[in-house]
């Protein structure tokens, strides 16, 4: 599923998707927990940082981190993100 140009009114710099969750994110209150089939690598206007964004199926952000660049989003994906090798992609591109 293609990502939107912006996720949380930040720019998209690159994405991976995935059908079968890269892994799951816990609820608030004991629901069960959110599968994250997207990951999105985004900058806000005039900031330095490159924000990875965790998202569920319909692109909406249900975690986020910051990081200095996207190389270092990208390296440091935590393990519950591991179930699925993400194959990332430049914004604006499906391949």
């Amino acid at each position: 599923m293609l990502p939107p140009s912006h996720i949380d009114g930040a720019r998209l710099l690159a994405w991976a998707w995935s059908d079968l969750p890269f892994g799951h994110v816990a609820s608030e209150a004991g629901a069960a927990p959110i599968a994250i089939h997207g990951l999105a690598l985004c900058q806000y206007a005039g900031a330095t940082g490159v924000y990875r964004f965790s998202c569920d199926a319909q692109w909406e952000a249900v975690q986020d981190e910051v990081y200095a660049s996207a190389d270092e989003a990208r390296q440091q994906l935590p393990a519950q993100y591991r179930a699925v090798a993400a194959t990332w992609h430049r914004a604006g591109c499906s391949n």
